[in-house]
């Protein structure tokens, strides 16, 4: 069904959205490439990726970018697309309609739109107006690009990925606490780049009380990301942390960024008695608890997640200590893990990577499925998949 020459536009769309890498989120990652032919040969006569919400789509800025060069082979060409075009009005008018008064001959989409309320709309829409449309093409490569948004729409849940750093020997910190830095610098620039490309970081209070962390994305720190993009296109996530004993105060640095914060408490949170005045930008939400197996109430993650999803958080990034990055993975709430391991080796009295209690024999072990081993520095960082229930 599709030819050489459709596999290398649909690369050159997917390779276009990967340039939204950082900036389009929540909004899925979507390239696009007009393609006509000029004196018998096939050429490239629009480029367009999302590059923010709000903004133009992919196929709304490759339209664009045809009319000032070929605004004469725009009627007739084929549009590569990685996401089906959108059939409906948003912040801006739908795609699809876009294509149809723009007559293109022909539009080829990686994958159809996730959201089963919208699934093949847009397809319908332009076999409709007698455009030629066809979906499959690298799918899987599409799909890569956002598995966030994917996730949403079809589990009205977000990806989690569980950052973890430790030694050879799974180590986290010395016994007496001392964990900076187990990993090279270059790692800690990657976790920057973990950061920008997702919607919200989950921590627990103890992560931002024994460190003084702060859970932004640190331009400074972002490498060659500076050359690329702009600081202000750059988003912060939406900084999450768990609070059940109201111990943050507004004096941390945390608190110093001004960008979202939202403290989750539970719902049997006793108020304090002089409440802090916290700056604007905090959000306090309160949420159910459930017992864990030492007969602790816990805030129940599943309920965190939901919570996140409505507020269209697609891709989430869980930066914890032990505990609470156990339970991510124990509960079988996180998709991915993200682990820098660094060329040392800490010893048995250093601290474990995770904590998860109910695991006691190795039948029970959680199952990984390894999809990426590189170094990174002089660590490696290896990337791994979840198997749920295994």
């Amino acid at each position: 069904m599709f030819n050489q020459a459709d596999h290398h536009y649909m690369a050159l769309a997917i390779k276009l959205a990967k340039q939204g890498h950082y900036t389009t989120s929540p909004n899925p990652r979507v390239g696009c490439v007009l393609v006509n032919s000029i004196d018998g040969k096939a050429q490239i006569i629009g480029r367009g990726f999302h590059q923010k919400a709000g903004k133009g789509h992919a196929e709304v800025n490759a339209l664009a970018d045809a009319r000032l060069n070929y605004p004469h082979l725009i009627k007739g060409a084929t549009a590569y697309v990685t996401l089906e075009p959108c059939s409906h009005f948003g912040r801006t008018p739908p795609c699809a309609q876009g294509l149809i008064d723009a007559k293109v001959a022909r539009v080829v989409s990686a994958m159809v739109d996730p959201n089963p309320a919208v699934s093949g709309r847009g397809i319908a829409m332009l076999e409709s107006a007698g455009i030629k449309a066809e979906s499959g093409l690298l799918e899987s490569e599409a799909k890569t690009l956002n598995l966030g948004f994917i996730k949403l729409m079809t589990q009205a849940l977000p990806y989690v990925r569980v950052k973890l750093a430790a030694s050879l020997d799974g180590k986290t910190a010395m016994k007496n606490g001392e964990s900076k830095w187990i990993t090279s610098s270059k790692a800690r620039t990657d976790v920057q780049k973990l950061r920008a490309e997702s919607c919200a970081i989950i921590a627990g209070a103890d992560s931002i009380l024994l460190d003084n962390a702060k859970m932004n994305v640190r331009w400074s720190d972002l490498g060659e990301l500076q050359s690329t993009y702009k600081e202000s296109d750059v988003r912060q996530p939406v900084r999450v942390v768990i609070d059940s004993q109201n111990r943050l105060t507004p004096e941390l640095a945390f608190f110093k960024i001004d960008s979202p914060v939202i403290i989750i408490n539970t719902l049997t949170t006793s108020p304090l008695e002089n409440s802090p005045q916290w700056p604007h930008f905090v959000e306090q939400v309160k949420l159910p608890t459930v017992k864990n197996s030492r007969g602790e109430f816990k805030i129940d993650l599943s309920a965190l997640l939901s919570m996140l999803a409505k507020r269209g958080l697609n891709d989430v990034l869980v930066e914890s200590g032990a505990n609470l990055a156990g339970a991510f993975i124990e509960q079988d709430l996180a998709d991915e893990l993200i682990l820098y391991q660094a060329p040392k080796l800490m010893g048995g009295e250093g601290k474990n990577l995770v904590e998860m209690p109910n695991i006691l024999s190795l039948s029970q072990a959680k199952a990984l499925n390894i999809t990426d081993v590189r170094l990174v520095g002089c660590d490696v960082r290896i990337t791994a998949l979840l198997n749920k229930g295994a």
